[in-house]
């Protein structure tokens, strides 16, 4: 049986959007905010989510406990621009029940 959550995403304009997120198909945010075209086309995913571009930055906005990062995900935010102390890369986000609420908020693209 299908299980939606709830995440806010504040776009790069500034405008939030509450999406259901469905947590049955090995989803990721990456892949959420181009479902719902919450990013310009070629501006999020550019590497497909394989955490070597960091197209798909965003900045965790509560207290969601998420997944640690994975050293390819540190290795890529050493080298992004906008990198802040909650930084993640949605790519690397997989979209489950322990998630829901999560808010982020998505960084400039550079």
């Amino acid at each position: 049986m299908a299980t939606d959550i709830t995440i806010s995403i504040t776009d790069r304009d500034g405008v939030t959007h509450e999406v259901q997120a469905p947590t049955d198909m090995n989803m990721n945010l990456m892949e959420l905010v181009r479902a719902y075209e919450l990013a310009p086309e070629g501006t999020i995913g550019v590497c497909g989510g394989m955490a070597m571009c960091a197209s798909c930055q965003c900045y965790v906005l509560n207290d969601i406990v998420l997944p640690e990062k994975n050293p390819d995900e540190e290795a890529m935010l050493w080298e992004a621009y906008n990198v802040k102390d909650n930084s993640r890369l949605g790519c690397q986000i997989h979209l489950t029940p322990e998630i829901d609420g999560l808010a982020i908020e998505l960084a400039p693209y550079a």
